[in-house]
């Protein structure tokens, strides 16, 4: 089956777009709701200058709507019958697509790297890729440079997940912080389910996911291409 059939396949399967509010953002923006109405009310009966009470409600509304949109959870179930496809697990653009060594886990084993780059304006919920189950979950403390550059994915905060295809095939995702990015939030532990439709995790402003698959793996994406959570097949596992 060829790139586009596959794409084309993924797409026609949505079943549901829902947009809602992720939890990790909830009590963020009940918190800043408060703080804005509170300093609304404050210039309402501190400032006589019109002028200062409208620009102060603009920028409020518009820093809180900057927030309701980044925090937004569009509910997308895909229904996709085949688990040796490798299913996006966020939203973004394809910034890196090579041969890499990777020694967390699989001890120097040559993989294939995808890396999916996250801007403030993307959906910053992660999806699962495959089905399967977890293996291995750890976060590890780094540095907070740009998420686009090579070397955030092995210096800068990360959290790394390993899991096993139903097949036996055992993939790396790694959720990476970006510049700024300050909280890297990930669901997965040893032995959890891996599922497609479901949440891997969260990181909060922008960043990056790594993929690291079997290195004869079939990628169906090139660089620079824009992907979607949960809908755009990234590739195909070796038998």
């Amino acid at each position: 089956m060829n790139n586009g059939n596959i794409k084309r396949r993924s797409q026609l399967r949505r079943i549901n777009r829902k947009i809602r509010i992720h939890k990790e953002g909830r009590a963020i923006l009940i918190s800043m709701f408060v703080l804005l109405v509170a300093i609304n009310l404050l210039f309402h009966f501190k400032t006589t200058i019109g002028i200062y009470l409208i620009i102060n409600l603009i920028v409020s509304v518009v820093m809180f709507g900057f927030f309701l949109y980044f925090f937004r959870n569009p509910e997308r179930i895909a229904d996709i019958n085949d688990d040796s496809l490798v299913i996006a697990p966020a939203d973004g653009r394809i910034v890196a697509i090579e041969d890499v060594e990777v020694y967390e886990y699989f001890e120097g084993k040559k993989m294939k790297q995808v890396s999916i780059f996250m801007s403030p304006f993307n959906v910053h919920a992660n999806w699962y890729p495959i089905n399967g189950t977890v293996l291995y979950a750890r976060h590890h403390s780094g540095r907070h440079k740009a998420a686009y550059l090579p070397k955030s994915s092995h210096e800068n905060e990360r959290s790394s997940v390993v899991i096993e295809s139903s097949s036996g095939q055992k993939i790396l995702l790694r959720q990476v912080a970006g510049a700024l990015a300050r909280r890297i939030v990930t669901y997965a532990a040893p032995t959890h389910k891996s599922q497609i439709n479901y949440h891997i995790g969260f990181i909060k402003f922008g960043s990056r996911v790594d993929l690291f698959l079997p290195i004869d793996s079939k990628i169906f994406v090139t660089l620079a291409e824009r992907t979607k959570g949960n809908e755009t097949i990234i590739a195909r596992l070796p038998d």
